[in-house]
């Protein structure tokens, strides 16, 4: 039988790690998540802020899967009330350092996208 240490992840074979990984890292709210932890550290509250317009369930359950996924390191500091912060771990800080290279391209571009967009709503319409 073989191990999984020993298979080749690949993303595009259905039942690979990497791709559930990847939707973690990529869904909708991952990324926001990521990218506002690579400016630093944040309290859930804080980051629910800076994350606008993200529910409590859905920031917890990513922020979940991206503890599991070994992204972000969860700190409960024993003070009345708990405080928790939210920071990345190494991996958290190379995933998040790519994501915020493909946010400021597409930040960059926002003017020829939407001009592209407008274009094919109209010849779409």
């Amino acid at each position: 039988m073989t191990e999984p240490e020993d298979l080749i992840p690949s993303v595009f074979a259905r039942d690979c790690a990497s791709r559930y990984v990847l939707a973690d890292v990529t869904g909708r709210w991952g990324g926001l998540a990521l990218a506002a932890l690579h400016d630093g550290s944040y309290r859930f509250n804080a980051l629910r802020r800076r994350v606008d317009g993200v529910s409590e369930k859905m920031l917890a359950q990513t922020l979940q899967a991206l503890e599991r996924d070994g992204m972000i390191r969860r700190e409960v500091q024993a003070t009345i009330p708990p405080r928790v912060e939210y920071s990345l771990t190494d991996l958290g800080a190379r995933v998040a350092a790519k994501l915020k290279e493909l946010i400021d391209l597409v930040e960059g571009e926002i003017g020829p996208i939407q001009k592209a967009q407008a274009e094919y709503d109209t010849f779409r319409s």
